[in-house]
């Protein structure tokens, strides 16, 4: 668990950074907009290009691992779902509520888990995170469209713009583009390689200062049924369903610290945009992000020394 630990501390001082930077006002918040966008666009697709168009998808369990998370995923919405009855009737939990706390347990940060997966596991960590976010990125945008369309109180989106919102996500079009070039056998120019290398080797250390600089520690009130139970399931639920499900499926070595590290790490930043653009709690849902985002630095280091 110490090596763990070890492996983990950079990641944890680069969010600790963000977060400095942001309340010291040397970056502003019109300034940090521009950067998260430059990350989201152009550097992240960037490295999730290049690693999935030269990734050998043979030597990796990407059936397996797929099919782990895939799993997880479902059961765990199917169990949200379920909950949400006993959400309203003893805890007084509204429609817009309970979307920050499905949010907050079903997404996942996948610039955390690109960032974790490369100090934990190494070069081939970043292949296998990738093969999550081929899995995961899509059904979880669907899923979460369709339970704020139900239970928040904004207006429900259409078919179309759901569809728009997938095909213009600029993580899947650098995923699709990737596996397009990988399964079609064209080389990837050396000069093409060295430039999206250059723009990778930004994308994580940027990602996670901007994950740092966006908690907001003073925002946390004394934590509650749903400001806990959104945390706990996401941080500890997750990763023992999809440790379940790498047993099932026969998912070992660094796939399942792979595995592991995406079922474990923070809900992603995005659900705070959607849960303010469609009606959620956006203020829950921010509450959520920080304090899972901060557990998070002692639940991974757990959860992979226990599950792998």
């Amino acid at each position: 668990m110490l090596m763990t630990i070890h492996a983990l501390l950079p990641v944890i001082l680069v969010i600790a950074t963000g977060y400095l930077i942001a309340r010291t006002g040397l970056i502003s918040g019109d300034q940090w907009h521009g950067i998260e966008r430059l990350t989201y666009f152009v550097l992240f697709p960037a490295i999730l290009f290049k690693t999935i168009a030269l990734m050998d998808f043979s030597s990796l369990p990407t059936l397996s691992m797929g099919a782990t998370l895939l799993s997880a995923v479902i059961i765990m919405a199917v169990f949200m779902l379920a909950l949400r009855p006993l959400f309203l009737s003893v805890w007084g939990i509204t429609g817009p509520r309970f979307t920050s706390i499905f949010q907050g347990v079903l997404r996942w940060n996948g610039f955390i888990a690109l960032a974790v997966a490369a100090e934990v596991i190494g070069a081939n960590g970043v292949a296998l995170v990738a093969v999550a976010m081929v899995v995961m990125i899509p059904i979880l945008n669907v899923i979460c469209v369709l339970v704020l369309s139900r239970y928040a109180d904004g207006e429900p989106p259409t078919a179309a713009k759901i569809l728009r919102d997938l095909y213009t996500n600029p993580f899947i079009l650098s995923i699709l583009a990737g596996l397009a070039v990988n399964l079609s056998g064209v080389p990837v120019p050396t000069i093409v390689q060295s430039t999206l290398a250059i723009l990778g080797r930004a994308a994580l250390p940027v990602a996670i200062i901007c994950v740092g600089a966006g908690l907001d520690l003073a925002a946390l009130r004394r934590p509650g049924p749903a400001l806990t139970s959104g945390t706990l399931l996401r941080l500890l639920g997750m990763p023992l369903l999809a440790a379940g499900f790498a047993m099932v499926f026969g998912v070992t070595g660094p796939a399942l610290a792979a595995t592991i590290i995406a079922a474990s790490v923070p809900s992603a930043g995005s659900a705070y945009v959607l849960a303010k653009q469609m009606g959620g709690d956006a203020k829950l849902m921010a509450e959520i992000l920080t304090l899972q985002t901060v557990a998070a630095m002692v639940t991974i280091p757990l959860m992979l020394y226990l599950l792998t």
